[in-house]
């Protein structure tokens, strides 16, 4: 296959051959949120139209298969395969036309849902199918899969909202399939072309009394609306029947997984959006068969959604860093909760509902607590049931719950029975599992937890899906419901719809697709479903050695293979989020969180070198990473992606050696040492473009990049000759972490605090420990970090205590002792880590508290207006921070603190400085936080609590920002 020539008229991006990047490409696309792995013959990144018609000549002339992939966030494997990814996630995400007249859209297919609807909210529409993972799911995806979401049972499925596709065919004809006549396909059926083919051979074939027959005899009962397994032959029968006999071909393409053709464009229907009242009424229930019948009582009140989640999903929100604050409202320990929706215009209305249907349960016996959650809370709530698919994969042990008849549905009155025969069916497999969504229709995620790592796992997980087809008939449902066959489910769809309706589809996909090159293998003609796993039985485990460890995650491996792929990592920066900044500015997804880890698995896993790290591939993905810890929290799974990359890096510089810069950079405190011996004259060097420059040549970092001051004298020789003039006694004392950037650069910063602190009535001591360790850390130099981290915890453990704790100035100095050192200290020194741990606060957090018990009140600030604008630490927001940041700010009566809906500043530490991360680094600030600062007052003041957010603020928006107690220090009266 010639790739080199068509690479050379092709106007995107294209990776086929062996070179380190290009096999990173192919790895991090052999996978999706499945349980299936096949390394890609190439990945192609398609700009335009025409480059995908140069695919598709391609693939015939080469008998290859295209993959189309979006967000790759499917359950069943239906982008994983050996032959051509093709990307649409990264250019095809044009909005080409909205008519709020007639209430539609018109777009191309990489569009996000959740930010389609973002855009359309001003026109008061919005996109209704609403899938778990909106924030990062595409609309070509949404086609492909004929997506549903958590109001299906009000808003429908994708097939109901689509109105045209403008698609490619398998000989690269250009095609619009939209609402059709019998007229209309009589003459489309007349042209000598492949779309005439497709409308002469398809009408013909579903004009056949025996075949409509089968259709009607084997297809799911009518009254299902979960219904995606197949081809929708059987929708496009009923329009047949219907009105005058026409029918709309994208109702076939919905659900088809792109295996008929290749939308380029599609026009979807709009709906007014939904009344701004809403309640949630969260039903506690004793057992998931107790739940199952309240389901059936609420669906008599008409909710918007009725949606399930079982214990094993609660008991992972306990600790999470996230989800712990979510469980507000769940009350004792229940088996199921029901989470039952109603949105009205009015209060009145909307508790009549609520209350309506409480009184129902209590009635029915049926519930032991129904608190009803209103407003802004709801998110909270439903942030559990979409966080369900990573929640679970925290589980310890190669037992792991499976995507394997999470898909099936059956009719809402059936689903108790369908359910309590489902529990008898894995009880004799001797299986658990867990069970969570779209109660209200019918379609239960059941997860079973099998180990497919083991010859036997691999076994029972195709049994188990066999046994269950019989079930799915039993109840004239459906195998599939809104997550596809795939590769999972195809091989079971003759069992479950016949032989003779498998036929009829092997035939639409010979009349779309007679070459076979839209996605192979999916659908129709698939392999066994238990080949082509991510994990191997014969593979024999390996123990690897690390720096940091990884007890708690159980294993590094372990930690890697906790990443579901269910892409909470692709969200963009218009819906808001941290994880993952590199992907928001680059839109790859060898950029992402999911791709980091799943690179790292497959090496831990695969790798026969003696050091499983020491590959340029893994360098290739972890490039971009800048560390930001957002993935820590963000990921449902708390897939860490930042200890990660650290121990990544030390293990190939074990192999490789340490490049000059990353020793430069990590031994960042000895130059500032012997900068501030002589400020002027550094300070003097470091803001001359001409010396500035050289050092920047030598150093690779960028020409445009100004570089950090020192400060006239360092902290702790100012606080040596300060704390003299300072009263000895106070209420209460607080050890200041004196750290490196804060000594060095931001010494003014390090002043005020201390006067601050004073000035409120807290006595400051500094002792004498190392620099926190965290520039060491920032470049994979985790051993000599570990050193550091050592001796200060074994100094800090015999003088921190609650009552003296330990404050920060720079979050990413001050959360090492709360994070990297609980994993980096001896065994003998874990209890005194975990100690200082949790007498370790940044100084927003300790005075917030302190303001929150009265020892600070607002009488002793100034009573000026003044508005605020506060740009979160990326470790801040990871450890749920912030709000003590917004608290503090606004101690003085009128400062109003908004908080910049921002993720990552994009400086990172040195990764701003580096010459090669520059662009994406200013292109990281550009996504939300610059031009938000440069668009405010010029007497707004700008408040960051990061040395390195400090620094892209006057980088890239040249408007001073000033640290939390600068702007408490100025306030106080």
């Amino acid at each position: 296959m010639d790739f080199q020539q068509l690479e050379t008229a092709f106007s995107g991006e294209l990776f086929y051959n062996n070179s380190s990047l290009h096999q990173a490409q192919k790895m991090v696309y052999a996978t999706d949120a499945s349980v299936y792995q096949e390394q890609p013959l190439a990945i192609a990144i398609p700009r335009n139209k025409e480059d995908i018609e140069k695919l598709i000549r391609f693939a015939n002339q080469n008998r290859v298969s295209l993959i189309p992939r979006a967000a790759g966030t499917s359950l069943a494997g239906q982008v994983v395969g050996n032959g051509i990814v093709v990307d649409t996630s990264k250019y095809f995400k044009k909005v080409i036309e909205i008519n709020a007249a007639e209430r539609w859209v018109r777009l191309q297919p990489g569009i996000i849902r959740d930010d389609l609807n973002a855009l359309l909210k001003p026109y008061g529409l919005l996109f209704a199918p609403e899938t778990s993972t909106a924030s990062r799911a595409m609309i070509g995806g949404m086609i492909g899969n004929n997506s549903c979401g958590l109001h299906s049972i009000v808003w429908g499925d994708t097939r109901e909202h689509l109105l045209e596709v403008r698609a490619l065919l398998s000989n690269g004809e250009e095609v619009v399939f939209k609402q059709n006549s019998r007229e209309d396909i009589g003459a489309k059926a007349a042209e000598d072309t492949l779309e005439g083919r497709i409308y002469r051979d398809l009408f013909a074939l579903l004009d056949n009394d025996k075949n409509r027959q089968l259709i009607g005899d084997h297809y799911p009962k009518r009254t299902l609306k979960r219904r995606n397994t197949g081809y929708a032959l059987d929708i496009l029968a009923y329009e047949m029947e219907a009105g005058n006999g026409g029918a709309n071909l994208c109702h076939l393409l919905a659900g088809s997984e792109g295996t008929l053709a290749f939308v380029i464009e599609a026009r979807l229907n709009l709906l007014p959006l939904p009344p701004a009242r809403d309640a949630l009424v969260c039903i506690h229930c004793s057992s998931l068969a107790e739940a199952l019948h309240a389901n059936n009582v609420v669906l008599k009140h008409a909710p918007m959604a009725s949606e399930l989640v079982d214990r094993y999903i609660m008991d992972f929100t306990k600790g999470h860093p996230v989800y712990q604050q979510n469980r507000f409202f769940i009350e004792g320990e229940p088996e199921a909760l029901l989470m039952a929706e109603f949105m009205e215009h009015d209060e009145d209305t909307l508790n009549t509902k609520a209350t309506a249907l409480i009184n129902d349960l209590k009635r029915n016996g049926l519930g032991y607590a129904y608190p009803v959650i209103k407003g802004p809370q709801t998110k909270l709530v439903w942030d559990i049931r979409k966080a369900g698919l990573g929640l679970i994969r925290n589980m310890p042990g190669d037992v792991q719950p499976v995507n394997l008849i999470e898909d099936c549905a059956v009719s809402p009155e059936d689903l108790p029975a369908y359910i309590e025969d489902l529990q008898h069916l894995l009880k004799g497999y001797g299986l658990s599992a867990s069970y969570y969504a779209h109660a209200g229709a019918g379609e239960l995620h059941v997860e079973p937890m099998i180990n497919l790592k083991t010859g036997a796992g691999k076994q029972i997980f195709r049994d188990v899906l066999k046994d269950t087809v019989a079930l799915v008939k039993k109840y004239n449902g459906s195998l599939s419901g809104e997550h596809g066959d795939g590769r999972l489910r195809g091989e079971f769809i003759a069992s479950a719809m016949g032989e003779g309706v498998y036929h009829l589809l092997q035939q639409v996909k010979k009349i779309f697709d007679p070459g076979n090159i839209f996605n192979a293998g999916k659908i129709v003609n698939t392999p066994k479903m238990n080949e082509q796993l991510r994990y191997d039985p014969q593979k024999a485990k390996r123990q690897i050695e690390t720096v940091f460890d990884y007890e708690r995650q159980e294993n590094v491996l372990r930690l890697a293979e906790k990443c579901s792929g269910s892409g909470d990592c692709r969200k963009s920066h218009i819906t808001g989020g941290t994880m993952c900044p590199s992907y928001m500015a680059t839109l790859q997804e060898k950029d992402t969180t999911r791709a980091r880890a799943n690179i790292l698995r497959q090496f831990l896993t695969n790798s026969t070198k003696e050091n499983p790290f020491d590959h340029p591939e893994i360098k290739e993905v972890m490039d971009l990473c800048l560390s930001c810890k957002a993935c820590k929290s963000e990921c449902p799974s708390g897939v860490d992606i930042a200890k990660l990359k650290a121990e990544f890096l030390q293990q190939y510089y074990d192999a490789n050696g340490v490049p000059f810069r990353s020793k430069l950079i990590a031994g960042f405190t000895k130059s500032q040492r012997l900068g501030i011996r002589f400020p002027a004259l550094y300070n003097a060097i470091a803001g001359n473009p001409f010396t500035s420059g050289i050092i920047k040549r030598l150093a690779g970092f960028a020409p445009a990049r100004s570089l950090p001051a020192v400060g006239k004298t360092t902290v702790r020789r100012w606080f040596e000759d300060y704390q003299r003039t300072v009263p000895q006694q106070f209420a209460k004392n607080v050890f200041l972490l004196c750290d490196e950037f804060t000594n060095y650069n931001d010494v003014e910063i390090g002043k005020t605090t201390i006067k601050l602190l004073n000035a409120l009535g807290y006595g400051v001591e500094i002792l004498q420990h190392k620099e926190s360790g965290r520039t060491w850390l920032s470049k994979g130099l985790v051993r000599q970090a570990q050193k550091i981290i050592i001796e200060n915890v074994t100094l800090f453990s015999r003088f921190v205590t609650a009552d003296q704790p330990l404050i920060g100035i720079e979050p990413s100095a001050l959360l090492t002792y709360r994070d990297e050192a609980l994993d980096l200290v001896p065994s003998g020194l874990r209890n005194a880590a975990q100690q200082l741990a949790g007498n370790s606060f940044l100084v927003e957090e300790f005075l917030a508290d302190e303001y929150e018990k009265g020892n600070i009140t607002s009488s002793r600030f100034t009573r000026k207006k003044q508005t605020v604008k506060l740009h979160g630490h990326c470790y801040q927001k990871s450890f749920g921070i912030v709000p003590s940041v917004q608290k503090v700010l606004g101690i003085p009566q009128n400062y109003y603190v908004e908080t910049i809906p921002s993720g990552c500043c994009g400086m990172a530490g040195s990764f701003g400085y580096e010459k090669e991360h520059y662009a994406v680094s200013m292109k990281i600030g550009e996504l939300v936080l610059l031009p938000a600062v440069r668009s405010v007052a010029a007497d707004t003041i700008i408040a960051a609590s990061g040395t390195s957010c400090r620094h892209q603020i006057k980088d890239g928006a040249k408007r001073h920002s000033l640290h939390p107690v600068e702007v408490l220090w100025q306030a106080l009266g």
